[in-house]
């Protein structure tokens, strides 16, 4: 890896910004990808945008870029597998390291790390492969009765999710186990939670850790924020802030802050909630997931959140690479000799 370039304004970095892959989440990341590359070129660095695949390790070594703005999605660019490979090439890049990359990208293990710090999270079961669907079906109507959700253990852009109302028979949620068990090796099923759907974003800088205005989501397309509500420009209506009581939008920022810190965040997140008004605050917000490469396209919901805080989008992300270029390098540990 060579050196930090010499050549450069005192401004500008060499910035390379990874997107696609091999993920259902490719064409969004992308998208991402795009506006990101725009953004920190008007903001004066040098960039260069780099598709996520195998030989992107070559051009890595060869060109040696000063830092990567990863805007991957899904499988490989979020769980902790790029950014493996960056820390072995001791590269800087924004966004969270290996483990807590790895534990936001699956819903089950970060649900388990919330619930045990007493964090408020929905019951579940996680079904996998090898399990019996109909005794699955069976359990899950035994145990949750009403309508659930079923959804990818990993993944995002709410792909694959499929809602399974009271009145379906346990053949329906069998199909719908099938359909997620083809796209990720474990569903997580979820009691569908009455209320409102609402984000809150986390911003580290100058200042330290913060919490970004919380966005409240009116799907405009399906019952529940699906990826046409998501990406289609009018898809859904986003209120931000949220327009709740002090004390409920106060409990939100407050366990967006935790979720990120429990995890063992760092420099951005984006955690999802429902929300239910008519309960007190400590008892009517529930944490749904976490995602730790939140979206940068056009409609996407971070930087949206974060220009409602006076911070527009050349700004963030010039703000992420700094601080991502300027972290500590990872320290070296001195090998010691075999004892004779």
């Amino acid at each position: 890896m060579r050196e930090e370039s010499a050549n450069l304004d005192m401004t500008g970095l060499n910035v390379w910004v990874i997107c696609g892959g091999p993920s259902g989440e490719a064409e969004v990341s992308r998208t991402s990808g795009r506006g990101v590359a725009q953004a920190l070129q008007a903001g004066g660095h040098h960039v260069k945008l780099v598709e996520f695949e195998p030989r992107m390790a070559q051009l890595l070594l060869a060109e040696g870029p000063d830092v990567i703005f990863p805007v991957t999605h899904g499988t490989l660019g979020e769980d902790g597998c790029l950014q493996g490979m960056l820390e072995v090439f001791d590269v800087p890049y924004v966004g969270c390291g290996v483990l807590a990359s790895a534990i936001g990208a699956s819903k089950p293990v970060a649900k388990a790390i919330w619930r045990s710090l007493g964090m408020p999270v929905a019951r579940e079961f996680v079904i996998r492969r090898t399990d019996s669907l109909d005794q699955a079906a069976k359990r899950i109507r035994g145990e949750f009765g009403g309508t659930v959700v079923v959804k990818p253990a990993s993944g995002g852009s709410s792909i694959g999710v499929e809602r399974v109302t009271a009145d379906a028979g346990e053949g329906r949620l069998v199909e719908c186990l099938a359909t997620v068990l083809s796209l990720d090796e474990e569903a997580l099923v979820e009691p569908w939670l009455v209320g409102h759907e609402v984000t809150c974003g986390v911003l580290e800088g100058e200042h330290g850790l913060q919490s970004l205005p919380p966005m409240l989501i009116v799907p405009g397309r399906a019952e529940h924020y699906d990826f046409s509500s998501k990406y289609v420009p009018g898809g859904s209506k986003h209120v931000c802030p949220a327009p709740f009581s002090k004390a409920i939008v106060d409990r939100i920022s407050e366990l967006a802050l935790l979720t990120h810190r429990a995890i063992g965040g760092r420099d951005l997140s984006r955690t999802d909630f429902i929300v239910d008004e008519q309960r007190e605050p400590s008892e009517g917000v529930t944490i749904l997931e976490i995602n730790t490469l939140p979206g940068m396209t056009p409609v996407s919901l971070f930087p949206e959140a974060a220009a409602k805080s006076g911070i527009d989008f050349k700004s963030l992300v010039d703000g992420l690479v700094r601080r991502a270029h300027s972290r500590p390098k990872r320290a070296v540990p001195v090998a010691l000799a075999m004892p004779s």
